[in-house]
């Protein structure tokens, strides 16, 4: 892996420079940007896939849906359709993509979710609906320059953070890590349950934030249950027989951990993040299921529904180790200025 890094550095060097004057050139206004009179709050990272960018969008809908009306707005990876699309009763994980179809699911109309690849026309479509949303919330929009958010949460996982990161291809990142310097608040994500105080000032100074710059620290809190269309079981209940386990994430060893914790027997099969499932696919499955349940995340759950019995999904939320009000303080300061 090393030689194969050191291979690909010097096209790493390249796509850095590219992107590094791409950005200066928004950054100088020879390239156009626009900006908003109304709340729009970005969530992205700055390397390719598994921070945790969709539980974050749910914690910010959870904060903010109860006094304003909150819209998403998403690219719609690896839909079907194109163009700007909102989501309803009938809306599919191939019409929207399995995330937004995600925040759908959950929060049905409470909110609204769109998506489209172009995001300002997207937000113009949104603020062009009967229902205006007051709060915009751009999942995975770091990178996209043609839009200034006016709130930028930059994420990074605790196991892999951009500090230590390499540029495309030799690494994961997907602009220099100067890029973190646009983001409001950084937050680190998918941290063990415990982090000590020292721990996260060493990672906090690792990360070198601007002075005006919070720092806050995640983990994932996974629910005590697992639940199908129809049905809701404890997860320890699955102690009692071996079960088959899908991923189709970009990381998913945080749930193996939990799992295994959980001392739970399961044979896992493995595919890779937003994975299109086949007939043929579904059918290998069923074969190595037999009569045994079948557990994935909430995310392949939308794409893998209606197409096999006994599927189950483990819930999970964000949870902070610590400031959470002074986050959430941060947040509607801003929605509210």
């Amino acid at each position: 892996m090393r030689k194969l890094r050191l291979l690909l550095l010097p096209f790493s060097l390249l796509y850095g420079a590219i992107v590094f004057v791409r950005n200066w050139m928004f950054d100088k206004g020879y390239l156009k940007s626009t900006s908003y009179d109304f709340p729009v709050i970005c969530v992205g990272n700055l390397s390719v896939g598994g921070t945790g960018k969709s539980p974050m969008i749910e914690y910010l809908i959870r904060l903010l849906k109860d006094q304003y009306k909150v819209a998403t707005l998403s690219r719609g990876y690896k839909r079907k359709t194109k163009g700007f699309l909102l989501a309803n009763e009938t809306t599919t994980a191939s019409d929207i993509g399995d995330e937004p179809l995600q925040f759908y699911s959950k929060f049905g109309n409470e909110i609204q979710v769109a998506v489209e690849a172009e995001r300002t026309v997207g937000i113009e479509a949104l603020r062009s609906l009967p229902i205006v949303p007051e709060v915009i919330l751009l999942d995975d929009a770091f990178q996209h320059r043609k839009v200034t958010a006016g709130f930028h949460v930059l994420l990074t996982p605790f196991y892999d953070l951009y500090a230590n990161d390499f540029m495309l291809p030799a690494g994961n990142l997907r602009e220099p890590i100067s890029g973190a310097k646009r983001a409001d608040v950084i937050i680190v994500t998918k941290c063990p349950p415990k982090v000590s105080t020292e721990e996260r000032t060493r990672i906090t100074k690792k990360l070198r934030p601007k002075a005006d710059q919070k720092v806050y620290f995640t983990t994932i809190a996974y629910a005590e249950t697992v639940q199908s269309e129809h049905d809701e079981l404890l997860l320890s209940s699955l102690k009692d027989s071996e079960f088959i386990l899908i991923t189709g994430i970009a990381n998913p060893k945080p749930l193996l951990q939990h799992l295994n914790d959980q001392q739970l027997q399961y044979t896992h099969l493995k595919y890779a993040d937003h994975y299109h499932f086949s007939e043929s696919d579904i059918n290998t499955i069923k074969q190595k299921a037999g009569n045994k349940r079948i557990l994935t995340t909430e995310k392949d759950f939308m794409r893998l529904q209606g197409s096999l019995d006994n599927l189950y999904y483990l819930p999970i939320k964000v949870a902070f180790l610590a400031d959470e009000a002074a986050f959430q303080a941060q947040v509607k300061e801003f929605v509210e200025f």
